[in-house]
């Protein structure tokens, strides 16, 4: 075999090992490393509190839904100095709502009068366009929330989808997402989220 093919298929080895998966920053890479994170994997939760509470949460869209399904029932009630103005609620389950809510909440928490129930989890759905600038990208993707469970499906739209735009960042060893607050410019998950529009 001439010098210059074994040359050639060496440098090749070399380029191939030299070279990791994660240094070409395409769609499949941004949606596993979107999907996988810590942030964008955090649960929707609901916080549900029984006992007195006042007029503004009871009539909440939320607490509405949760009557409509007879989960909960409410009776009048003295405001306690903290709760005001009048008029206010107090409060419960019914057996249906007992039914549906006791498996969602943890032993510690079942003791309490205000515990949180997970609703949902983010489901994404495609990345849409990655804009490279050197070390830097941002990345657009669409994704939605997805109900985990009955109480979830009750108060989460989960046909409604938004879109984000979440900063990656090349290091040696390949591409990373910005997980927390960015130190430049650039737009972390955490900020991605909080700042998700609806998608068309």
């Amino acid at each position: 075999m001439p010098q210059g093919k074994l040359l050639a298929i060496a440098v090749c080895c070399l380029l191939a090992v030299a070279c990791s998966p994660r240094d070409f920053l395409t769609r499949r890479l941004a949606s596993d490393l979107i999907a996988g994170s810590p942030t964008f994997k955090t649960p929707q939760q609901f916080f549900f509190r029984l006992g007195i509470i006042g007029n503004k949460e009871y009539l909440s869209p939320e607490y509405l839904v949760l009557q409509r399904r007879g989960w909960i029932t409410g009776a009048s009630a003295a405001c306690p100095p903290q709760t005001a103005p009048p008029p206010c609620w107090e409060v419960a389950l019914t057996p249906l709502g007992v039914e549906t809510v006791q498996p969602l909440i943890s032993k510690t928490a079942s003791s309490s009068r205000y515990f949180p129930v997970t609703t949902a989890q983010r489901q994404l759905i495609s990345v849409t366009g990655i804009d490279r600038a050197g070390n830097s990208a941002d990345v657009d993707f669409n994704w939605k929330w997805m109900p985990v469970n009955e109480f979830g499906a009750a108060l989460v739209e989960g046909s409604l989808l938004y879109k984000s735009t979440v900063s990656f960042r090349h290091y040696d060893d390949g591409w990373r997402l910005i997980e927390g607050a960015p130190g430049k410019t650039n737009q972390g998950m955490d900020d991605a989220l909080k700042n998700a529009e609806p998608a068309p």
